[in-house]
């Protein structure tokens, strides 16, 4: 693993790893937006994490596309692996990073030196064992569906006749269109009184208040819905694009970033997770973005299915 924020990321592939050709075929959208084409804008002028190529905002142009209210929960996935005997690249590996949450064992990393101290390697964490060996979804079938790859997330939409969403097309969703807002619900800062989403509440990473209801994931549905109908498109778990991460810069770092990144076949996640604080992972605003190697999962990363429509 190297460190990143909020999940980390697959060094490299130890094992080789496959991904069926096509799944197409026997899943059902659910929940499907139609979206019109048209102009509209990506990134920000008011850049956070300048590291990561928030900005500047540019325009894009979009062609006429769909996107699920709400990211793909455990009992649709549940459904897919059952229909296809799909094996997600997590259940491969034989292991995958799930968050600590027991203050002992942070005092533990840290003490030894950790670089990311609040992430663990867990043997036997995968889709349905999200913590490791003795967790289990099946009080969670409403949740997004966690510890999936990009390449897993891409066997998913492409069984419900799919595929994933652009970084544009996530963030003109999130908005609500093409207002230049912060965050899904406007430009109002969440804290513990104020709660729009499933972050952070507390001191990170020793502390979390809970106050709005939930330690790890909440469910798909939870919250109020965006203007345009999108549940939970800050927070909560992050989400797989198709795009590959780049940061549009002639900097030095930027090169030297993008370099590492294109090594790495890293791809671009939307959204932040409910690890996210805004003393540490301000990345639950719409523009905010973190790169992956495409085989790693965590125990905060998800996705929503997008559609093509024709013109």
């Amino acid at each position: 693993m190297t460190s990143s924020c909020c999940a980390p990321s697959r060094l490299t592939s130890t094992l080789a790893l496959s991904t069926p050709e096509s799944l197409t075929g026997g899943g059902q959208p659910q929940d499907a937006i139609a979206i019109p084409g048209g102009r509209s804008h990506v990134g920000t002028d008011r850049p956070e994490v300048p590291q990561d190529g928030e900005g500047p905002a540019r325009s894009v142009t979009l062609r006429p596309y769909a996107l699920e209210a709400a990211t793909v929960t455990n009992s649709r996935f549940a459904a897919f692996v059952a229909a296809t005997g799909y094996v997600t690249e997590a259940e491969r590996f034989g292991w995958s990073a799930v968050f600590l949450n027991a203050p002992e064992a942070l005092q533990k990393a840290r003490r030894e030196g950790s670089g990311l101290p609040w992430w663990q390697r867990v043997e036997g964490a995968a889709w349905n064992t999200p913590e490791g060996p003795g967790s289990s979804v099946e009080e969670r079938m409403d949740h997004p569906v966690v510890q999936v790859s990009w390449a897993d997330a891409n066997a998913f939409a492409a069984w419900v006749g799919g595929r994933l969403p652009t970084e544009a097309e996530w963030e003109h969703a999130a908005r609500g269109g093409s207002h230049r807002q912060r965050f899904p619900w406007g430009d109002a800062e969440p804290d513990d009184q104020s709660i729009y989403c499933n972050i952070w509440q507390g001191s990170f990473p020793d502390l979390n208040s809970q106050a709005d209801g939930f330690f790890r994931t909440a469910p798909a549905r939870s919250f109020e819905p965006n203007s345009l109908g999108f549940y939970n498109m800050a927070g909560n778990v992050w989400e797989w694009t198709r795009d590959p991460f780049r940061v549009r810069s002639n900097a030095q770092a930027a090169r030297a970033r993008n370099a590492q990144a294109l090594a790495q076949n890293d791809k671009l996640l939307k959204g932040g997770s409910y690890l996210c604080h805004i003393s540490y992972c301000y990345r639950y605003r719409i523009a905010a973005r973190m790169a992956l190697s495409p085989d790693s999962a965590a125990s905060n990363t998800g996705f929503r299915v997008a559609y093509s429509i024709a013109a």
